[in-house]
């Protein structure tokens, strides 16, 4: 069994906003697995599902981003799932929008989120998938950013980024995690030089 854990903040006035793209992520594989987030385990909304064959738990932690390794921790402990079959999806702000990147480890790379469950878990060695939220310039408040809802103007390009990263899942469970960085991390590479 995967456990499979969108990082966000609980709450409408969230919805649609950068840091949240992780809820949006495991939301379009509920939706695609025609599950529903209709159960609560360590402080986490959660829903199982086969996907691409694999047993898999989805999970929307509910104890805001900055606590997000309470719940990822306590999922792990009562779900019996070993550290290596985690997934986590996260935005990034240091990442120009619309591009992933997929990692086996790594720092919290300054997310509050990651930095919270590689805390609890005492390790950074798990699988995640950053999705890039990278304003157009500089923005003057980072927060504010973040937790505003996205431009209209990005939205399909939102879109587009939470579908690859579904598929990023997709090739983590059926063809590994090397072979997910080379297809997607690959294509970050592409943009940068394009610009």
């Amino acid at each position: 069994m995967k456990l499979i854990v969108g990082l966000g903040n609980p709450g409408c006035e969230y919805h649609l906003t950068p840091h949240n793209l992780g809820f949006m992520a495991v939301d379009r594989l509920a939706e695609i697995c025609r599950a529903e987030f209709s159960r609560r385990e360590a402080r986490a909304k959660i829903t199982s599902a086969r996907f691409q064959g694999e047993q898999v738990v989805l999970a929307k932690p509910q104890t805001f981003m900055n606590l997000s390794g309470v719940s990822v921790s306590g999922l792990l402990r009562s779900l019996d799932v070993p550290l290596e079959d985690l997934i986590v999806l996260v935005d990034d702000v240091d990442l120009p929008l619309g591009s992933l990147r997929i990692r086996p480890r790594g720092s919290a790379g300054g997310h509050n989120g990651l930095k919270s469950v590689i805390g609890a878990l005492e390790t950074d060695l798990f699988t995640r998938i950053r999705m890039g939220v990278g304003p157009d310039n500089p923005a003057e408040d980072l927060v504010a950013y973040v937790l505003s809802p996205f431009r209209e103007r990005d939205q399909q390009v939102v879109a587009q980024m939470v579908d690859r990263a579904v598929e990023a899942v997709r090739v983590i469970l059926k063809e590994g995690v090397e072979k997910a960085m080379n297809l997607f991390n690959r294509k970050v590479q592409a943009q940068a030089e394009e610009q």
